[in-house]
């Protein structure tokens, strides 16, 4: 095998300021937009950012076309409703309004009206789809986020629940990215508790594990520069933001969750979701995530506090942080000086830690991140035993794109030690 020798980075736009929602019109307009479906969730529907783009547009003369449907955490059927509600609409740009359901919906609508393929599955990573290229140029997508944690708004990834697989999976290519990410602070002060530190831990692990994930330089050489892939390993530049941003997540973390009033922690944390982005969209995520898609998927009875969904769900940052202390714990040793460079971006002082005890203290600051955020302590507290695990190991070994990244591989007996140390966290 040769090994790869480049890494590429792309870049993602974004303008960060309160209020800055407003511009959205005249930002269609300018490109040459006249007619936008406007994307969102029914909870989101009602609140103020929706109404406040709905007003810019409107002040702009364009004409909106709204779809507020979004399933929280989105499954190949709502991206299916999604898609059908907007073919034959002869929209020519989209606004996404919400979390990360209602972006990466907003990308698949993008992708699957611009494209449509022969079926559903072409453009779905591999092993799952055939993983096929975005053809060429998408819609203007412009993506205003309402909360702080999936990053979406900058990254080329759109994730979905395959329910014949009871797993995540996604789609991941550059043209996916967003157009323009709107970085409102005021966007987020509707926030729930429990929304705010499931995704602000989401931030958290995005970080840790592009920080952490197998250098670029141990991937394999593509053919040919065109399918280099959008998860390329830890490199120079992701790691300056993966950095940054766990940094921003000790400080605003917790004062943003424990006073929604608290304007400075809430705007940094909408700006650590964007830098975690541009770490985890050009570096990629590995085993925490991909142990998270059969979490998400498998859940039975578990409805998480403070999020109206009319179904049993495990939201997506609750179901990667569940996992991250014992995938990292596992991963240290092949990485230990990169895994306590995690722990002190996160105010851990490591001046007297040994590089065999790396694991145990950046778990350790995990899940004191969790306690305090009052996250359930294990995957037990949402319903799984350890009779679950075979399943839920089946459901992360399809996950190559992102499990490939681990910088200690992880075999089935692994996964499922894995499974079985995340029962309980702390």
């Amino acid at each position: 095998m040769q090994h790869e020798y480049a890494f590429e980075m792309a870049a993602s736009n974004v303008r960060f300021g309160a209020g800055v929602t407003r511009e959205v019109g005249q930002d269609l307009l300018d490109l040459g937009v006249r007619r936008a479906l406007v994307v969102t969730d029914a909870v989101v529907a009602g609140l103020p950012p929706m109404a406040i783009v709905l007003d810019a547009l409107a002040a702009a003369g364009i004409d909106a076309v709204v779809y507020d449907r979004v399933r929280v955490e989105p499954t190949d059927v709502s991206f299916h409703d999604a898609i059908t509600f907007a073919t034959g609409r002869d929209i020519d740009g989209i606004v996404a309004v919400g979390g990360g359901s209602v972006i990466d919906t907003a990308k698949a609508v993008n992708l699957y009206t611009t494209y449509p393929p022969a079926d559903f599955l072409d453009y779905v990573n591999a092993p799952i789809g055939k993983a096929l290229p975005v053809p060429g140029p998408l819609k203007p997508l412009i993506a205003i986020p309402t909360t702080a944690g999936t990053g979406s708004e900058t990254t080329g990834v759109s994730i979905f629940d395959l329910t014949g697989m009871h797993a995540k999976t996604g789609i991941a290519s550059r043209r996916l990215k967003p157009t323009l990410g709107l970085l409102d602070p005021d966007n987020t002060r509707t926030m729930p508790a429990t929304v705010a530190a499931s995704s602000g831990l989401d931030i958290l692990s995005h970080a840790i594990e592009s920080f952490t994930a197998v250098p670029y330089t141990a991937r394999p050489r593509p053919d040919r520069p065109t399918v280099r892939p959008a998860y390329q390993g830890s490199n120079p530049i992701s790691d300056v933001w993966s950095l940054q941003a766990l940094r921003m997540v000790a400080r605003s973390l917790v004062r943003a969750v424990e006073d929604p009033g608290n304007d400075e922690a809430r705007a940094e944390m909408i700006l650590a979701a964007s830098y975690a982005g541009v770490g985890f969209g050009n570096a990629g995520v590995h085993l925490p995530h991909g142990m998270s898609y059969p979490v998400s998927g498998h859940v039975r009875d578990y409805r998480a506090p403070g999020y109206a969904a009319d179904h049993a769900i495990v939201p997506h940052g609750m179901s990667v942080i569940l996992n991250a202390p014992a995938v990292f714990r596992f991963t240290a040793s092949a990485s230990p000086a990169r895994h306590l460079e995690a722990a002190e971006a996160l105010g851990v002082d490591i001046a007297n830690v040994r590089e065999a005890d790396a694991g145990r203290v950046l778990a350790d600051r995990i899940t004191w991140f969790m306690d305090r955020l009052k996250v359930p302590n294990g995957l037990r507290a949402v319903g799984y035993s350890t009779s679950d695990i075979p399943a839920l190991v089946e459901g992360t070994l399809p996950q190559h794109r992102v499990t490939k990244l681990s910088p200690r591989p992880a075999g089935p007996d692994d996964l499922a030690r894995l499974f079985e140390d995340a029962l309980v966290a702390y």
